[in-house]
């Protein structure tokens, strides 16, 4: 890896039942993500990603660019929209500059045009 260089996108369609899988695994039973109806009583388009869900798909869009997970030292991110099941998921990273082994990658997530997750910042070792 190289400043400048992007990473391989990251491409990914969540299917209507990732939430409830979801929730299972984290804990996470917030109506939001598993009941439509609440959700939309609410006001939302329906039941919405996790936020950590898809933090983790940023993620793992590091850690297939570096080889493994073991490379990846350091992720932040901001989250900056509601995510939705059954539309593609874009995960891009460019790699900002490297220095004794560590790449820093600026990484985002989109979908359906919208940036759900910005200013994302990754540090790989290499």
């Amino acid at each position: 890896m190289n400043a400048g260089d992007s990473i391989p996108e990251l491409r990914v369609t969540p299917d209507k039942y990732l939430t409830v899988r979801y929730a299972g695994a984290s804990g996470d039973y917030n109506p939001i993500h598993i009941d439509e109806e609440f959700a939309r009583q609410v006001g939302l388009p329906g039941r919405i990603l996790h936020g950590l869900w898809t933090m983790a798909q940023v993620a793992r869009a590091q850690t297939e660019a570096a080889g493994g997970p073991a490379a990846l030292k350091r992720l932040s991110v901001q989250f900056r929209g509601m995510g939705v099941l059954e539309q593609e998921l874009v995960v891009t990273g460019t790699v900002r500059s490297v220095s004794d082994g560590i790449a820093t990658v600026d990484t985002e997530a989109e979908q359906a045009g919208n940036r759900i997750v910005r200013n994302g910042e990754a540090e790989i070792a290499l």
